[in-house]
């Protein structure tokens, strides 16, 4: 039988792709990094659309002191979003969306794009990788989206989030009007140095994350293939299963991190402070709140924040899958429909 090797539409900078009749038979071709960004960003900005609202929740319930001082018991999830509406309006509840989606894009082109990267690094010769080099892959995608993007992202949506004025109310003017002009304040006030505060925290949040994330949700997929040997072939799973597997994988990750995101969160949301280092506000911070609110302080939001997480990694998976495969055919080739393992 002939064997023949054609390039991928598109140009060859992706390499060439085998046709099943080749000797190579079972070669994956490499998806062009175009296909991740456009995918990964489409994705990104749908999640955050979803779920913003649950994450601004998670952000109040974590800043919330006032009630354990005045010997109160703190708000639960939907008091707490019942409260923001009803002071703030229900557009409260998407304060801080405009850092959100000016970083959603590039956080998720160099989140797929850097675990292809790292997992390539980490691959044998045939193509194939461990669990435990998917975990690898998964941790350096988290720590290099942290630093690249998510760290002042996340210091300027905080700061938004935290301001507790109506939108209803044009005489009630916040601090920060917008994320362009919360970022302008805070690098004038306070120093460019400042939207890199906790960076440390959040880039081994989004590690563990990424890398319990990729590596769970990889893992149910096998087994997903390996159950349902109809899909095999065409390596495409319904998009109500890729849902339910990201939902699954997306909520192991914040059980695995929740102190770490609570510390991180109340740093952000800190001013500077002259002669303060790194080391001493987070000695500080976490010693405050063992000392003043204990330790379920640590999990504060952690309602929220599955909710927030696991359902936006389903949508994130589901509409990056999706979004991929329809690029694929518009490019006149199937590069492969889902997220290669």
């Amino acid at each position: 039988m002939s064997t023949s090797t054609s390039k991928p539409m598109g140009g060859g900078a992706s390499g060439d792709r085998v046709t099943p009749s080749s000797s190579s038979k079972g070669k994956k071709e490499k998806i062009p990094l175009s296909t991740h960004l456009i995918a990964g960003g489409v994705a990104g900005l749908a999640e955050a659309l979803a779920c913003h609202p649950l994450d601004t929740i998670k952000v109040r319930m974590q800043l919330s002191k006032s009630r354990k001082l005045k010997g109160l018991k703190p708000l639960g999830f939907f008091a707490t979003g019942r409260q923001i509406a009803a002071r703030e309006t229900p557009l409260g509840l998407y304060k801080g969306l405009g850092a959100v989606i000016s970083g959603i894009v590039p956080k998720m082109a160099i989140r797929f794009a850097s675990f292809e990267t790292y997992k390539g690094w980490l691959s044998s010769p045939d193509g194939k990788i461990s669990p435990s080099a998917t975990f690898l892959a998964g941790l350096g995608a988290g720590a290099t989206e942290a630093v690249a993007v998510v760290t002042p992202m996340e210091v300027i949506k905080i700061r938004l989030q935290a301001q507790q004025h109506s939108l209803a109310d044009p005489l009630d003017v916040p601090r920060y009007r917008n994320a362009a002009h919360a970022a302008f304040t805070i690098v004038r006030e306070e120093g460019l140095s400042t939207l890199y505060r906790g960076v440390s925290l959040t880039a081994l949040r989004q590690a563990t994350n990424q890398g319990v994330n990729f590596t769970a949700y990889q893992q149910f997929k096998k087994w997903a293939f390996e159950f349902q040997p109809q899909y095999k072939e065409s390596a495409v799973l319904p998009s109500w299963q890729t849902m339910i597997l990201g939902l699954v994988s997306g909520a192991m990750g914040p059980f695995s991190n929740a102190p770490i995101d609570t510390i991180k969160t109340r740093i952000q949301k800190a001013s500077h402070v002259p002669g303060e280092t790194a080391m001493s506000r987070l000695v500080k911070v976490t010693s405050d709140m063992f000392k003043n609110e204990g330790a379920k302080a640590f999990y504060k939001g952690i309602t929220p924040r599955v909710l927030r997480v696991a359902p936006g990694q389903a949508i994130v998976f589901t509409v990056y899958e999706r979004v991929k495969k329809l690029i694929d055919y518009a490019k006149g080739s199937n590069l492969g429909a889902e997220y290669e393992e």
